[in-house]
């Protein structure tokens, strides 16, 4: 039997065959971007992600190792529409390509939902969600502002609330789109215009229940960054309780509802209406049992004795002011006697002194002492005016004698004026004088003709001037002597007036 017959053609092994294909493949397709919906989703215990991408005509394999599906917000699940970037890749032992997943984003709802995640990352990290940043609500708010839609039941909700509990406020609605294009511009407008104005004192904005599609206008960064510098502390109050949006994190308070908002609004005054009302009636039992017992004290006084008839409780003191209207009587007659009596005493000792003798007697001893004066006075200035008229001849003799000497000082300075007068024209002699000897002197000063380019010539060896080539020898050191310092320098020749010396 004959061996069968080898073919012209190469044979490959599978293993070859598969690396040529995985080579092949993963060389023409480096980087892509697939869109499809996830299924068989399947964590492994290693962290890897394992799944498969499709549509409605075809299907592939796809995995996300432990690295890249960390980065992952959230897992993808069965059913989710998603956009990955990868790269082909043959696995050999299965000979099955597949999409090795380096990124992964959702489409769709899971694009607003990432959108949404990315956004509270960067508003937290500037800061808007901390709660040093909330302002407190208004106990006692008159004013009332309100961002939404007048014709949703969010407004209808909210006035309910608050005719119903509560009255004497001012609501001020300022209406917006609350969905759709321009719904965030609008609201973040409103919120300008309120803090622009400044008219109210607390401010809510909201909407109804809805699709996160239908919420999304509160979840613009317009909308956080206008509700964070707004100066009127702000309610958020978006949709049913289990709804959440940025509004919700920036502003002060959160309420669940519209209506919940209505009520936080006027908590405080409730809170402290009900408060009052509370103490009214305390007050109105403890005034109630006072009088109680105020009266029932009274009608225990008016049962007493004393307070039958006045005189029970006045006897006693109408009896002292009885006993001492009769003391004092007495005393006021008793003092009036006695001024009779000094009186009576002091009339008797006048008529016996006979005033009108003494008054005369008197009157003639004040004319002799008046007489003795007039003399005494008299010849007491006599005797000043002859002292004066000495002390004035002392005083004239005494400054013609000053006048004479001063006189003599003064001729004495004159003279003294006109010494100076010689001193100084001498010194100023002898200064000219002196600054013409000292020109002279610096004018052959031979230091200053070194300045005008002039040097002078020293022996090294006993530093003596050098006046004539004659006493230089060749090859000598000499020290040069110029205006600003002095150079050691060697005589290389020497050249005579008359020829060289030989």
């Amino acid at each position: 039997m004959s061996s069968p017959k080898a073919p012209d053609y190469p044979v490959l092994t599978v293993s070859q065959f598969t690396s040529a294909i995985k080579h092949c493949l993963e060389k023409t397709f480096p980087l892509i971007w697939l869109q499809g919906e996830t299924s068989n989703c399947k964590p492994n215990v290693s962290g890897h992600l394992y799944f498969s991408l499709k549509d409605t005509q075809a299907q592939i394999s796809a995995v996300m190792f432990r690295p890249d599906a960390l980065s992952l917000k959230t897992p993808p699940k069965d059913g989710m529409q998603v956009i990955v970037r990868g790269e082909i890749n043959v696995f050999p032992p299965s000979g099955k390509y597949q999409i090795v997943v380096r990124e992964l984003r959702p489409v769709g709802l899971g694009e607003l939902l990432l959108k949404l995640e990315e956004l509270k990352i960067k508003l937290h990290k500037k800061g808007w969600f901390r709660s040093e940043h909330k302002k407190p609500l208004p106990k006692f708010p008159k004013r009332i502002g309100v961002v939404t839609s007048p014709t949703g039941a969010a407004i209808q909700d909210m006035l309910n609330i608050l005719t119903r509990r509560f009255s004497g406020f001012h609501l001020i609605l300022n209406p917006v789109k609350v969905q759709g294009e321009g719904a965030a511009q609008e609201i973040a407008k409103a919120i300008e215009q309120f803090n622009h104005y400044d008219l109210v004192d607390v401010l809510i904005v909201g909407r109804g229940g809805g699709s996160i599609e239908d919420l999304w206008a509160f979840n613009e960064e317009i909308v956080a960054e206008a509700i964070f510098n707004s100066r009127i502390p702000i309610i958020s109050a978006v949709g049913h309780e289990t709804d959440h949006c940025i509004a919700d994190y920036v502003a002060d308070v959160r309420a669940p509802t519209p209506s919940a908002a209505a009520e936080i609004v006027i908590a405080e005054k409730a809170h402290q209406l009900h408060h009052l009302l509370q103490l009214q009636h305390r007050i109105k039992q403890t005034v109630c049992h006072l009088i109680r017992q105020d009266r029932q004290r009274l009608y225990g006084l008016l049962r007493h004795p004393l307070l039958k008839t006045p005189f029970g409780a006045l006897g006693l003191w109408v009896q002292q002011l009885d006993t001492l209207k009769h003391d004092i009587d007495d005393a006021i007659y008793g003092r009036l006697a006695d001024f009779r009596l000094l009186t009576e005493s002091k009339r008797q000792q006048l008529l016996s002194l006979q005033p009108a003798a003494r008054l005369k007697h008197s009157k003639q001893q004040l004319i002799a002492l008046d007489r003795e004066m007039k003399n005494s006075l008299v010849r007491s200035i006599q005797i000043k005016k002859q002292a004066l008229k000495q002390y004035a001849n002392r005083v004239t003799q005494a400054s013609l004698a000053k006048l004479k000497s001063k006189k003599n000082i003064f001729q004495a300075m004159q003279k003294a004026r006109q010494l100076d007068s010689l001193w100084k024209n001498h010194f100023a002699l002898k200064s000219e004088r002196l600054l013409y000897l000292k020109d002279a002197l610096d004018s052959i000063n031979p230091k200053k003709l070194l300045t005008k380019g002039y040097c002078i010539l020293f022996s090294e060896k006993d530093h003596s001037a050098i006046t004539s080539v004659h006493s230089v020898e060749k090859n000598q050191n000499v020290q040069i002597l110029l205006s600003d310092g002095d150079l050691l320098a060697t005589v290389k020749d020497m050249h005579f007036k008359y020829g060289r010396e030989e």
